[in-house]
């Protein structure tokens, strides 16, 4: 039996499909990356806005006409999309022999066992107040150097225009010695960068042990032999401390990044929002965290044309991002979710505008980013090699402020054998939009 394994959405997403791989592999099943050849099909999905929802349906659908058509015997939806939508894909989608939840991915070997004895359209769900049991034999995907650790589940901030607390729960902190154990496993098995990844990572501990323990887990990650990188995302800018920075700025292998989300710079449509923060408050944020590192790299998400936005607060955003000039930054264009607040507010910003926003907003930062880059120009950095580049005497690597998959690159031109994982010390020697170029200035030694 062969299976194809199709993980959508976020980094958290992917951790669950990481475990999901696990549990399968010691199940026994062998894989495939070829849909034609598959038995069996999984679609671990993302609801988190309509796009997303309308790859995973189309995801869903395409690897039905295999099904129909070809050698595969079972189709399962798994994740966000799965749990917010499980009747409605049973029910339109026939081909789908069964639906889990998202906190139902321990599940899925024995999900596959009983589909295979003759069970179909199965629902399997469980209470979003429970948190799955971290598999330490999860099969990392993103090539073996860098891992995702999911720090927490759920969210209890519920934000307006958020639908994340209703399919994945209120928040539940894994326990810290779980994380430890298999941040260890990671590092044995060479991991060297570690994510630090959860809906909110700020708030991690507060439930479980009374007060938010984020920075003591960073340094007893630090401890761990083998990890050279940790970086941390999705840290809500109210909950950042002064014991955080400090952590930060103290710990050499915690690196000099963070991702903030702030999502805009009104007043009027931050309390829209449901934030807790407003623009002083955030500015205020912002100067303390570069004060007292100043060469941290501050990545951002903002929403644009969120409902009863006017030009003038489209502006406001404008000015801020060109006021703070941040070092990386992403917009997303407001996507109303059903059964979320925000969604039944008046003052709904035609879909033209919404993009037009997005896009002055993102022109903007192209300049700030290019600037950056520019001034990059000259410096030496440590630079994590990702891989080569095909036909030329070259490798892409990141530096400390660059997370995979959502930040820039670096190109390093060398006739050197390097791996992925390497480290090695660049020379910065030009500048595109996002990205550098860089030649190697020596290599890193432990």
């Amino acid at each position: 039996m062969k299976l194809l394994f199709i993980s959508l959405g976020c980094d958290k997403n992917l951790v669950d499909s990481e475990y999901m791989l696990g549990y399968l592999k010691n199940a026994g099943i062998e894989f495939t990356n070829e849909e034609t050849e598959a038995d069996i099909i999984v679609v671990n999905t993302c609801s988190f806005i309509n796009d997303a929802k309308e790859e995973s349906i189309n995801t869903i659908l395409e690897m039905a006409e295999q099904k129909k058509s070809g050698k595969c015997r079972l189709l399962i939806v798994a994740g966000c999309l799965a749990q917010r939508y499980k009747e409605e894909v049973i029910k339109e989608i026939p081909e789908v022999d069964a639906v889990l939840g998202t906190t139902a991915y321990e599940e899925i070997a024995g999900v596959i066992n009983s589909c295979l004895e003759g069970g179909s359209h199965c629902i399997i769900m469980k209470d979003l107040k429970y948190l799955p049991s971290a598999n330490r034999e999860r099969l990392v995907t993103t090539g073996g150097h860098y891992a995702h650790l999911k720090i927490a589940e759920g969210c209890d901030k519920h934000c307006t225009y958020c639908i994340i607390p209703k399919i994945r729960g209120e928040y539940r902190s894994v326990p810290m010695e779980d994380l430890l154990a298999e941040a260890k496993t990671l590092a044995d098995s060479g991991v060297k960068e570690l994510i630090l990844v959860a809906q909110e990572t700020t708030m991690y501990g507060k439930d479980i042990y009374g007060k938010k323990m984020l920075p003591e887990l960073l340094r007893k990650l630090c401890e761990i032999p083998g990890i050279y990188w940790i970086r941390i995302q999705y840290c809500y800018p109210e909950e950042i401390t002064d014991e955080l920075i400090q952590v930060i700025k103290e710990e050499e292998k915690i690196c000099n990044y963070l991702d903030l989300p702030i999502q805009h710079a009104s007043d009027e449509i931050l309390r829209r929002m449901g934030r807790r923060t407003n623009k002083e408050q955030l500015k205020d944020i912002i100067g303390r965290l570069r004060k007292e590192i100043p060469d941290i790299a501050i990545r951002t998400t903002l929403i644009s044309g969120f409902p009863g936005e006017t030009e003038e607060m489209h502006e406001e955003v404008m000015d801020f991002v060109d006021e703070m000039e941040f070092d990386r930054l992403g917009v997303f264009a407001y996507s109303p979710e059903e059964d979320t607040p925000a969604a039944e507010f008046a003052e709904q910003i035609e879909e033209e505008v919404k993009e037009n926003r997005r896009d002055e907003i993102m022109e903007l930062q192209q300049e700030i980013a290019f600037d950056k880059c520019n001034d990059m120009i000259g410096r030496e950095v440590l630079v994590m090699i990702e891989g080569s580049v095909a036909g030329e005497n070259a490798y892409v690597g990141r530096t400390y402020m660059d997370a995979p998959n959502v930040d820039g690159y670096i190109f390093v031109n060398t006739g050197a054998n390097l791996m992925s994982g390497d480290f090695v010390r660049v020379k910065v020697t030009g500048a595109l939009e996002y990205d550098l170029i860089g030649e190697i200035a020596d290599e890193f030694t432990e």
